[in-house]
């Protein structure tokens, strides 16, 4: 089975091919990958794209990469739109078209968090920014299209050893800063990235994923546990043993070009069971990535 992956130099995109270069070491993955960037494949071109699947074929496609700068999307609606919603809209065109599978990922910023329980993956949707409602229009882009063969998956609060994230901006932080001050009243789910990118090839491994024909479907994934960005930046430090007082702070005194929802609380359930999956607590995943960096 050849699987392309899109959006190789991201953090999820990175994390997927980790996992699978040390388990092509080990002789151990029967699958044919192909990692591509924007060089290889710009999403901002629908050209590029229609190009790109034009001269390569493919049975699964990992649609990695987006518009994920929140804050700048509000000034930037148009690139966002292009890449979060009208480049998930060819791309599922083409996968339909050529008989391609797709696993697209998604956010939990499609929601208003104005909800107290976790959001199951039926619940409405109301996104409060620009790079919300651009994820949600490919999400629905991608449901009309492709009735099966395709699964989306929201998470939330993405972190690895690559990239910018909020891992990495506390740990710069840190360096000049003997203070911060960091939200105490937004609550989610920090994800760790190789978490969610071995959940993916769990799923590729999947006999329901790979004899096909399965109805589209959207799943929730995050690790287990719920936290505040300030609750997070406090285990960071304390893991690692820096001296930084973290002072919690309410959103409406930070404020940011873009609104963030106060609960982006994801349930897992359905994943979990259908997949047969064991979700890691965040911190216990938080501590493997700061022993990684």
């Amino acid at each position: 089975m050849k699987i392309l992956i899109i959006g190789s130099s991201g953090q999820l995109g990175k994390s997927i091919k980790k996992i699978v270069e040390h388990k092509k070491n080990k002789n151990s993955h029967k699958f044919d990958f192909v990692f591509t960037g924007r060089r290889e494949l710009d999403l901002s071109q629908i050209s590029s794209i229609k190009s790109y699947f034009d001269k390569n074929k493919f049975d699964v496609i990992v649609n990695c990469a987006a518009y994920t700068s929140v804050d700048k999307a509000e000034v930037n609606e148009k690139q966002a739109n292009q890449v979060n919603h009208l480049a998930v809209k060819e791309i599922a065109k083409i996968a339909k078209k050529n008989n391609m599978s797709l696993i697209h990922i998604s956010t939990d910023f499609v929601f208003d968090g104005l909800k107290v329980k976790p959001y199951i993956e039926t619940d409405n949707t109301l996104p409060l920014n620009i790079y919300g409602k651009t994820k949600l229009d490919g999400e629905n882009a991608l449901l009309s299209l492709m009735k099966s063969n395709a699964i989306i998956i929201r998470t939330s609060w993405v972190y690895s050893e690559f990239g910018n994230n909020f891992v990495d901006t506390i740990l710069n932080l840190t360096q000049n800063n003997t203070e911060l001050n960091i939200i105490s009243d937004q609550i989610g789910t920090p994800t760790y990235a190789h978490d969610i990118a071995q959940t993916i090839l769990n799923i590729l491994e999947s006999e329901k994923f790979i004899f096909g024909d399965m109805p589209t479907k959207i799943y929730h994934y995050s690790n287990d546990g719920e936290c505040s960005w300030y609750d997070f930046a406090l285990e960071i430090i304390n893991i690692l043993g820096i001296e930084c007082t973290i002072n919690p702070v309410n959103a409406k005194d930070y404020p940011l070009p873009a609104k963030r929802p106060k609960n982006s609380l994801l349930s897992k359930d359905k994943i979990a069971c259908e997949f047969d999956l064991n979700l890691n607590f965040w911190k216990d995943s938080l501590k493997v990535c700061l022993k990684n960096l």
